[in-house]
């Protein structure tokens, strides 16, 4: 066992707005021994000044400056320089509540140390305007069993939803053992997805919380970030794909859970015009063309105008489907976000989740009449 319990990894590039809130959040641990690994990645901002004074008020905090290298490659610096039993991350524009590692620790201690210790998390809504609230993410309540070991195959939701790599905490030697790495692309290149992956699927023993201290700033619902279909996020589906023909994943329940991510964004896309675009076309279709229209025809969150859409793409038999079922799942998503997260968040996700089909309907129809 390491004298350190948690490495905390922060990749920074140009945070100055939110790095010293972010710090300070982090800081606010003080029974488990912590260290707080601050990557500078080229900052061209004040961010390393901001770091720095962090380093020379609190002993925990060490800086490491480097040239710009991307996301991915600067998280692996921070695995490399890691010397904590588990390792942890935060993104440098979210903060935590107080005591985030005291209760992960705590809780990997008495469960055996396993391989990954999982909780829930606050979604930081319509951040920096006067609408902004905290709401639970989508998988609180739902991860059973909590505090008891699972596997991924025995609760496959967690892949469904936001990667959300920050609210966990990872083995180290779970990591090291296996080889595990982030993608290094430049940017930030979504390569939390193929990590979220290689870690839930290979991990012997996960233990939940719903107790939730890490805060995600989301994009704004208009933002042109939150709007734009990419034909990157096809790209890390592909990749998370591979993960798990890699490692011989074959489990309906976590295959149709990588698959309901894979409509998500090809809901998104088509919504936006993007089988128009021949590059989004041909990613969609190369997506569509690994899945199995079995398992898709049984897929609750997939709306029937999506099946039907992935069956005419694959030049297969149209899927003989209804929208019974998806009516369902929304109904369901609906009492559960009303029971967590109460009326105005229901109807705010309601309102996206209307436009969105809208868009798509529309999408469609331009398709078929070209």
């Amino acid at each position: 066992m390491s004298d350190i319990d948690v490495s905390v990894i922060v990749p920074c590039y140009n945070t100055e707005a939110y790095l010293d809130q972010c710090l300070t959040s982090i800081e606010a641990n003080s029974s488990c021994s912590l260290e707080v690994i601050v990557l500078n990645d080229g900052s061209s901002d004040s961010s390393l000044d901001i770091m720095r004074a962090h380093a020379a008020a609190d002993p925990r905090v060490r800086v490491v400056d480097k040239p710009n290298q991307g996301y991915g490659a600067t998280v692996n610096r921070g695995i490399d320089e890691a010397r904590g039993s588990y390792i942890a991350i935060v993104e440098p524009d979210d903060y935590l509540k107080p005591g985030m590692y005291d209760s992960l620790f705590g809780l990997a201690r008495r469960t055996g140390m396993p391989d990954v210790v999982k909780s829930a998390y606050w979604r930081v809504w319509m951040p920096g305007t006067p609408d902004e609230r905290l709401f639970r993410c989508a998988y609180y309540k739902r991860v059973r069993p909590v505090g008891e070991a699972f596997t991924l195959a025995e609760c496959p939701r967690l892949i469904m939803h936001h990667p959300s790599i920050w609210s966990a905490l990872y083995r180290r030697d779970f990591l090291a053992s296996h080889a595990i790495r982030f993608m290094e692309v430049p940017g930030a290149g979504w390569v939390d997805n193929p990590f979220l992956i290689e870690t839930l699927a290979q991990a012997e023993c996960i233990v939940y919380t719903d107790e939730s201290f890490y805060c995600y700033r989301e994009d704004l619902p208009e933002s042109s970030t939150a709007r734009q279909p990419s034909a990157l996020a096809f790209e890390r589906w592909e990749d998370m794909a591979d993960v798990l023909d890699r490692l011989g994943v074959r489990d309906a329940g976590v295959r149709s859970a990588l698959y309901t991510v894979g409509f998500r964004h090809a809901g998104l896309a088509i919504g936006r015009g993007g089988l128009a675009d021949p590059l989004l076309r041909r990613k969609i279709e190369h997506m569509f063309g690994r899945m199995d229209p079995g398992l898709v025809s049984e897929l609750p969150a997939v709306p029937a105008e999506l099946k039907r859409t992935f069956c005419s793409l694959r030049g297969i038999e149209p899927c003989k489907v209804s929208n019974l079922r998806y009516l369902a799942y929304l109904i369901g998503e609906s009492v559960h976000g009303l029971r967590t997260n109460g009326l105005g968040f229901v109807c705010a996700h309601a309102r996206i989740v209307l436009r969105r089909r809208s868009e798509r309907g529309r999408s469609m129809s331009a398709s078929d009449d070209a």
